[in-house]
C-alpha cells in the first residue's frame, strides 16, 4: 500500500505542500480542488457510488499534469508547472482542476494521451462498482492520474494494475504516482492482451477507445465480473459470465476517448450525402453510425433510427460469444444486430 497523503482542512495535501513548498500554492491547490469536486458533485457523475467524492477530494490532479497543451487559435499552447513565470503557473495550476481532458502528449501535431474531463471519469468510476478486496485492470495508463484514484479507493496499490503499450507513457505515469504517493502496478504492453500475470480481475476498465471487445479481458476476469469500456461514441458496461461470454449495455453518455494502440483500425464513417440535416447533425444518430460503423448503409440505419424512435444509447448493447461479438438494439437476438470486428 503507498504512502498516502494526508487531507488537510483546506483540502491541501502534503504532497501539494512538498510539490510547490508554499503556503500560497497549497492554498489555490487546495480551492481549485474543492470547487471541482463541488462541479462534478452537481453533475451528479457519482450517483451510483457517492464515496468517490472523498476520493477525489483526496487525489491531487496537478501531480499528474506537470505540463499540457491547450488548444488555441494559433496552435496548442503548452502549461508548464515549473514555467519561470508566476501568472504562467497559476494558469497552469487552476487550469489542471478545471472541469475539462487534458492533452498531456502531442506526436507530430497529433494527440497520443490525455488526462480525460474528470466528471466523466467519475461517471465511469462509478459504474465501475468496485468493492473492497477488487481486483481492478485499468487499459491505458495515461497520466496515472485514474489508477491513482482507484488506489485510493481501494486502499491498496496492490490491487490495481495499469497497462499501456507506450514505455514514456507508463515511464511518466509511474513517476506522476510515486510523487503523489501511490504505487500500484504499472505495465508496459499491449492493452488488448490484457495482464495475465496478474489475472484473475474483478474489475476492468478501458480509458482508450475499442472497435470491439478483446477477448483477453474476459479469460483474464472472474465470473460475474464487470468490464466498463469506450466503444463508439459510447461506454458499454459488460457483465462477464465465464471466459468466453460477455454481455450489457451502453450507459446514457456520450464518451470520446483516444484509440486504442493495439486494437486494431477503425473504419471511416461512411458519407451522409443526401440524408436530412437533423439526422447528420443528431448525436445519437452518429452513435449508432459508429456502432454499425461500415456495416450498415446510412440511409438504411436512418430509416432504422426514425422508425426506432432516434432510439438513446441505454437501449443498444454488446453480447460476445466465443469467436462472435455483435452489436444490437433492444434485444441480443434481434431484429437489429450488427457483428463487431473479430
Amino acid at each position: 500500500m503507498g504512502a498516502h497523503a494526508e487531507i488537510s482542512e483546506d483540502g491541501a495535501d502534503r504532497a501539494d505542500r512538498g510539490d510547490k513548498g508554499d503556503g500560497e500554492s497549497a492554498y489555490l491547490v487546495g480551492r481549485a480542488r474543492a470547487a471541482l469536486v463541488r462541479e462534478i458533485d452537481a453533475s451528479g457523475a457519482w450517483a451510483a457510488d457517492p464515496g468517490w467524492r472523498a476520493v477525489f477530494a483526496a487525489v491531487p490532479r496537478h501531480l499528474f499534469v506537470p505540463y499540457y497543451y491547450v488548444a488555441g487559435a494559433g496552435g496548442y499552447e503548452r502549461r508548464w508547472g515549473e514555467s519561470p513565470d508566476p501568472a504562467a503557473r497559476e494558469r497552469w495550476l487552476r487550469g489542471a482542476y478545471e472541469d475539462v481532458p487534458l492533452a498531456t502528449r502531442m506526436r507530430d501535431g497529433e494527440l497520443v494521451s490525455s488526462s480525460s474531463q474528470p466528471s466523466l471519469m467519475a461517471r465511469m468510476l462509478a459504474e465501475l462498482r468496485v468493492a473492497d478486496g477488487d481486483r481492478v485492470l485499468e487499459i491505458g495508463a495515461g497520466t496515472g492520474y485514474n489508477a491513482a484514484l482507484l488506489a485510493r479507493r481501494l486502499g491498496d496499490d496492490a490491487l490495481v494494475t495499469s497497462v499501456d503499450l507506450e514505455p514514456e507513457i507508463t515511464e511518466a505515469a509511474r513517476r506522476h504516482l510515486a510523487a503523489a504517493g501511490y504505487r500500484p502496478v504499472v505495465v508496459t504492453g499491449d492493452g488488448a492482451r490484457g495482464v495475465a500475470a496478474r489475472a484473475p480481475y474483478d474489475r476492468i476498465i478501458a480509458t482508450c477507445g475499442l472497435p470491439t471487445v478483446p477477448r483477453a479481458w474476459l479469460a483474464q476476469s472472474v465470473p460475474g465480473g464487470r468490464v466498463l469500456a469506450p466503444l463508439a461514441t459510447g461506454l458499454v458496461a459488460l457483465t462477464v459470465r465465464d471466459a468466453a461470454h460477455a454481455e450489457g449495455r451502453f450507459l446514457d453518455t456520450p464518451a470520446y476517448f483516444v484509440p486504442l494502440r493495439g486494437g486494431g483500425p477503425e473504419a471511416p464513417l461512411p458519407r451522409l450525402d443526401g440524408l436530412p440535416a437533423r439526422a447528420r447533425e443528431d448525436e445519437l444518430f452518429h452513435f449508432l453510425l459508429a456502432l454499425t460503423r461500415g456495416r450498415t448503409d446510412p440511409r438504411a440505419a436512418y430509416d432504422l433510427w426514425r422508425r426506432e424512435g432516434r432510439p438513446e444509447r441505454e437501449r443498444y448493447g454488446i453480447t460476445v460469444r466465443g469467436e462472435h461479438a455483435w452489436a444490437w438494439l433492444d434485444d441480443p437476438a434481434g431484429p437489429h444486430t450488427w457483428p463487431l470486428p473479430g
